[in-house]
């Protein structure tokens, strides 16, 4: 009688696991995520749009400025004035509305841009404006737009390194940009007591003429980019 063949194993013969067949079929690579797209316009949050609105009260306290240097319009330089609290008042709000509703790194990327705007180039064209024109004054409003910006930079870099425990950030290093105001607030000061910077001690010094007032935005600028540790509300 003639018995069905039992395969490989019944002749002692190794038998091959498919298991041990390395399997050619090629991985499938999970596709890489792509990198977040900025948000339009459109989807722009709350807090992006109070932001938006601090950079426009320091555009218009610049071209206010301006226009004031072109005309001699005081009430130009009154709205000038006026303009810069506003804008301190929605960087206050933009603030508070980003930490309820989770502050994105576009959001910070856009605040830090409008306080350029507002605190440190609006600021140095109301002073210019006013009189502080001389080479040495206009050297010194330089430095200080720049101490604004290098100031806003190191914050945006070190901000997680100076996060307490509770996922807030505990102090500032150097004294924030917003502070220029109160250089602001003297020149408005002097502006409606009619001491107009312009007609103000000036001195020469070599070839260029230096208005001493000026020489608080040179404090304002170093005390923004000092080592100064103030603790952050």
């Amino acid at each position: 009688m003639r018995y069905p063949d039992a395969g490989p194993q019944s002749r002692g013969l190794p038998s091959i696991v498919s298991a041990d067949i390395p399997d050619e079929t090629p991985a499938t690579v999970a596709p890489s995520a792509s990198p977040k797209a900025p948000p339009r316009f459109r989807e722009l949050g709350l807090a992006d749009a109070v932001t938006l609105a601090n950079t426009g009260f320091g555009m218009l306290a610049i071209l206010a400025a301006v226009h004031h240097a072109a005309t001699g319009n005081r009430a130009a330089l009154w709205l000038a004035f006026g303009a810069l609290p506003m804008a301190l008042l929605c960087d206050v709000m933009d603030g508070i509305i980003a930490r309820k509703r989770r502050k994105s790194p576009f959001g910070g990327d856009l605040d830090s841009l409008s306080d350029v705007v507002s605190f440190g180039v609006a600021p140095a064209t109301l002073a210019f404006a006013m009189g502080l024109n001389g080479g040495w004054d206009v050297l010194i409003l330089i430095f200080f737009v720049g101490c604004g910006v290098a100031r806003l930079a190191r914050y945006n870099v070190v901000a997680e390194l100076m996060t307490g425990p509770a996922g807030k950030v505990t102090h500032y290093e150097g004294t924030p940009i917003p502070t220029s105001l109160l250089v602001v607030a003297v020149l408005a000061y002097l502006f409606g007591t009619h001491h107009v910077p312009e007609r103000m001690m000036a001195w020469t010094l070599g070839p260029a003429v230096l208005h001493p007032l000026a020489l608080m935005y040179l404090a304002s600028g170093a005390l923004m980019v000092s080592r100064v540790k103030i603790p952050k509300p």
